[in-house]
């Protein structure tokens, strides 16, 4: 038996992908809004993090 007939027989299983849908979106659209709403002087200080010679600690 192949694995899609599986698939077929159980009930109420073409939710999973809507759901698994949904949750990416949400996730890609929070990730998306913190990157554009973050301020030019956060990313100017995370961008030279590998070129400090102090250790931050």
């Amino acid at each position: 038996m192949k694995f899609i007939n599986y698939l077929t027989s159980i009930t109420g299983i073409s939710i999973y992908p809507l759901i698994s849908l949904l949750i990416f979106t949400a996730i890609f659209t929070v990730v998306l809004f913190k990157t554009f709403s973050e301020s030019k002087q956060s990313i100017a200080e995370q961008k030279n993090i590998p070129l400090d010679d102090q250790p931050s600690i």
